[in-house]
């Protein structure tokens, strides 16, 4: 059981192996009060007046209690990390890394500039933690590349991957669970989707193009599955050289 838990977890892509790592190492830390959350939430306060910038990392690390909650995201930051990154962008592990930079990017651009917002100020005031909205996000990128794949929900219903984040959002609606954490996470989703995908099919122009120095942070590989020349988003049919 544990080489068969070794081999899976080496067999991780580099982005969601780290990933993991960290959001598990993190939690556990806390809960063993080795870590505490108050040096990791985000506050905008502290973060610009103190020079406390950690704090735009922890707060995406930390899933807060060790519990079945801890358990289901796991599952979906480990599950959806790893499909997106063996497969959309297989061979391009630097744009994975920026498409993540730049969903971590909009989501706490969102929560700073709501919490200035009258009436919907005390609402983002109690968004501290984003680590479950970046997961969210990774779901909803998910169900934009593969809309049609046949899922079910608990053997009760089945659906396709279309509407997996809105039936995900009502779940935690019916579990009491706050849905601006998922809400959040599939405005970045699909604004990511929009400039990746329809943007540049509307004027043939890419603004989310990786820059040059993150991508020689990373060695990719040469060879990357290709997709249908007009849907981005598609299911890769076949391998092709990757170029830039």
């Amino acid at each position: 059981m544990a080489q068969a838990v070794e081999e899976w977890y080496k067999q991780m892509p580099v982005i969601t192996r780290s990933y993991l790592t960290a959001a598990i190492v993190t939690t556990i830390g806390c809960s063993l009060d080795i870590i505490s959350p108050h040096n990791l939430y985000l506050h905008p306060t502290l973060v610009v007046k103190r020079y406390q910038f950690w704090r735009l990392i922890t707060n995406f690390l930390y899933f807060r209690k060790m519990d079945l909650d801890f358990m289901f995201h796991m599952f979906f930051l480990a599950r959806y990390c790893k499909l997106l990154e063996e497969n959309s962008f297989r061979g391009r592990t630097a744009d994975f890394f920026y498409m993540l930079l730049f969903g971590a990017t909009v989501l706490t651009g969102i929560v700073l500039v709501g919490g200035m917002i009258p009436y919907l100020s005390e609402s983002f005031a109690k968004i501290i933690f984003l680590s479950n909205s970046l997961t969210f996000m990774m779901v909803y990128v998910w169900s934009k590349q593969n809309p049609f794949i046949h899922m079910s929900f608990l053997g009760l219903f089945t659906f396709t991957a279309a509407y997996l984040p809105w039936v995900l959002l009502g779940f935690s609606v019916l579990v009491g669970a706050s849905a601006w954490v998922d809400l959040l996470g599939m405005i970045a989703g699909h604004a990511y989707y929009f400039l990746e995908d329809v943007y540049p099919r509307m004027t043939g122009r890419r603004p989310l193009r990786t820059p040059a120095f993150i991508k020689s942070l990373f060695a990719d590989e040469g060879v990357v599955m290709a997709r249908p020349t007009n849907v981005r988003f598609a299911p890769p049919p076949a391998e092709e050289v990757h170029q830039d």
